[in-house]
């Protein structure tokens, strides 16, 4: 259900997708921008949060920095075992995401693991259990991650520049970002000083800050910031949109494809047999005819013309996978 929200939840909810100033007061910071006191800040924080607007308030993390690799899987599964085989996915704790999507590929989820083999294996186990071929199709190019929803303007048919994608190079982090890293991932209280309870004998709140920096500006983490449920912020129709391009042109077009400011993911993707689409997007919009103009108006300044769309018939998990750090793994 889509609440209504005055002009300065609306605001807030904007500067929080953003990011948190990385700071020992980042609400106060807020405050100033929106010129507001940091009370009220902090109390409309909350009121969104309670309502289920803001899931949660954390580290967005680059995943290929920390060394994972990622995957999305697709799957047909009979009606009669949906279920059963929906639950076991979600509860692998290496799943991420799984949609119920209108298709005969109906069963959709993101599986993140350290090596090709572990991703192989977990499937080759689906597959033994279930008797079904459960597809993988890696990420071969990024062209756009940026989960943002604009809650104050209604410019989702627009084009916009595509932001930073995420750094694909493996670092190295030392024991503290680890450590800092790793209590990150459970969210933030909406409190005043939210980074303070990563405090400890050897660690102050300045040096919290300047980890969480130093975590930044690896590239591990994008940055700390609110995750919505854009669902109750309006953006009701979602659809998966994959469609074939030739080789030689699939970074061109997928670059084009990433400025629709209504794309939140795009994606080049390894394809399999019977399955030719090779870029994916991610639509969200507050209608579905809308979604269908930016489509009609994509296919057909490009020449495509083998397409498909997989609208959400469910969200069945929307959960990050933790990162753990050395000493968690012992």
């Amino acid at each position: 259900m889509t609440l209504r929200l005055t002009k300065l939840q609306k605001r807030l909810c904007n500067a929080l997708q953003n990011g948190l100033p990385i700071c020992e007061r980042p609400f106060a910071e807020i405050a100033k921008v929106l010129e507001r006191s940091e009370e009220e800040i902090l109390e409309q924080t909350r009121t969104l949060k309670n309502a289920g607007i803001i899931r949660r308030i954390g580290a967005l993390l680059n995943y290929r920095a920390l060394g994972m690799i990622s995957t999305l899987v697709a799957a047909h599964i009979p009606q009669e075992k949906i279920q059963e085989v929906a639950e076991m996915v979600s509860s692998l704790e290496n799943v991420s995401h799984n949609y119920l999507r209108t298709h005969y590929y109906n069963l959709w989820f993101t599986l993140r693991a350290q090596t090709d083999e572990q991703i192989d294996f977990v499937l080759a186990g689906l597959s033994s259990r279930f008797g079904i071929d459960f597809h993988s199709l890696p990420t071969e190019r990024v062209f756009k991650l940026d989960v943002r929803f604009d809650a104050e303007s209604d410019s989702d048919l627009s084009l916009e520049d595509v932001g930073e994608i995420p750094k694909s190079e493996v670092v190295e982090l030392d024991e503290n970002q680890r450590l800092i890293l790793s209590k990150l991932q459970g969210g933030l209280d909406i409190t005043a000083d939210p980074f303070a309870f990563l405090c400890s004998d050897g660690l102050g709140a300045a040096d919290i800050v300047g980890i969480i920096a130093e975590l930044i500006n690896k590239g591990v983490v994008r940055r700390i910031a609110g995750v919505v449920d854009y669902r109750k912020l309006g953006f009701v129709a979602n659809i998966l949109f994959v469609c074939k391009v030739p080789q030689s042109r699939v970074i061109e077009v997928g670059k084009r494809l990433a400025r629709f400011r209504m794309v939140s993911h795009c994606y080049q993707r390894r394809t399999f047999e019977g399955w030719p689409y090779n870029l994916f997007a991610m639509m969200h919009s507050r209608n579905i005819s809308r979604i269908q103009r930016v489509i009609n108006k994509f296919t057909e300044a490009e020449g495509i013309d083998s397409f498909q769309l997989l609208p959400t018939i469910a969200e069945l998990k929307k959960q990050p996978v933790k990162y753990k750090s050395e000493a968690e793994h012992l």
